[in-house]
């Protein structure tokens, strides 16, 4: 399984918004899409969906975040960075978002607060209780809690009190009829599914909105993806309204 790209046999166009750097990869074919991608964390990394979704002729954008910890004002970021990409380069009102761990998190909190943008999401082992991950309170077995506290500032007394979650934003999710496909690891120690991506799926099958779960059996935190890709770009294909 490919764990990077640098996407260099497409054309990328690189530039600094709002002070951080953000980037946009096109394929000869986007002229007939105008369709994007927008991968929330990790550029380049396990890239099998978006060289995929490239070869369908969707753009994939990113743009940098102070943390992977996704500050309310990352989020705010990411959305005013749609609407400048979707006014510069006439892409189409409504995009994808790719979410892998903590860009996973990332992804629920830009959909929720943020729909108007957002035709489906793909969650990849996603952070969705930060108790789990990084504070590893329950299972996970790696602790990521100073690093997350260094660079945002919260505690694990404040989270224990927090309705801020990403678990909390999921009912805004599913309200707004954001289809989802999600892929975990049943034997993720980092990011347990038990603890985070079961949330996504229990609200989701309580509701009729679009879902697709698939749990990998004996896969840790990585690799990230399946080994083909074709479920989740057909779920994409078919829920990108």
């Amino acid at each position: 399984m490919k764990t990077n790209s640098d996407f260099k046999e497409y054309r990328i166009e690189e530039f600094i918004f709002q002070g951080k750097r953000a980037k946009i990869v096109f394929s000869d074919k986007f002229n007939n899409s105008r369709k994007w991608i927008f991968k929330t964390e990790y550029f380049g990394a396990f890239p099998e969906f978006e060289e995929a979704m490239l070869k369908k002729g969707y753009a994939v954008i990113n743009i940098e975040n102070e943390t992977r910890w996704c500050k309310p004002s990352d989020t705010e970021r990411q959305n005013y960075f749609i609407k400048h990409v979707i006014k510069k380069y006439n892409l189409n009102d409504k995009g994808a978002l790719c979410g892998m761990s903590c860009g996973g998190m990332q992804a629920i909190y830009l959909a929720a607060k943020h729909p108007k943008h957002i035709a489906c999401v793909y969650l990849d082992a996603p952070a969705v209780n930060r108790l789990s991950c990084p504070c590893a309170v329950g299972r996970a077995s790696e602790p990521m809690y100073e690093e997350m506290k260094k660079a945002t500032g919260w505690t694990v007394k404040e989270l224990l009190s927090s309705r801020e979650e990403p678990l909390d934003y999921l009912d805004k999710l599913v309200k707004n009829k954001i289809p989802c496909i999600l892929v975990c690891g049943d034997s993720d120690k980092t990011v347990p599914y038990d603890e985070n991506g079961i949330n996504v799926t229990k609200k989701y099958r309580a509701s009729d909105v679009p879902f697709e779960l698939h749990l990998k059996k004996g896969c840790d935190h990585h690799p990230h993806g399946l080994e083909s890709c074709e479920p989740v770009v057909g779920f994409v294909e078919k829920n990108y309204l």
